[in-house]
C-alpha cells in the first residue's frame, strides 16, 4: 500500500515544480518556400491553359516538365514515408511488446 501511495503522489509533486518555457519553432525556410510557391504557379498555369492548339511535342515537352516539376516540389517537402507494410508490422509490434 505505501509503495502503491508513494508511485501515486510523487511524480504529482515533482511535475509541480517544474515550469514549462515555450519554444518557438523556426519558420520554413523563405527560400524553399519561393521556390515551392513558384513550383505551383507554374503548375497551375500549364493546367489552365489550352493544350488542344499545341502539337504533340509540344505536349510531350509539357509532360515532361510537369513530372519533373512534381518531382521537385517532392524533393523540397521532406518528409519520412512509410508504406502500409511497414505500418502494420509497427502496430503488430507495439501489441506484441504491450
Amino acid at each position: 500500500m505505501a509503495a502503491f501511495l508513494s508511485l501515486t503522489f510523487i511524480p504529482a509533486q515533482l511535475k509541480a515544480g517544474t515550469e514549462t518555457v515555450p519554444v518557438s519553432m523556426p519558420a520554413s525556410n523563405p527560400v524553399e518556400s519561393a521556390k515551392a510557391n513558384a513550383l505551383i504557379l507554374r503548375l497551375n498555369e500549364i493546367n489552365t491553359m489550352d493544350k488542344s492548339k499545341l502539337t504533340s511535342s509540344e505536349k510531350k515537352e509539357l509532360r515532361k516538365e510537369v513530372r519533373s516539376t512534381k518531382k521537385q516540389l517532392r524533393d523540397l517537402s521532406g518528409g519520412v514515408y512509410l508504406s502500409v507494410g511497414a505500418v502494420i508490422i509497427i502496430i503488430l509490434l507495439l501489441i506484441l511488446l504491450l
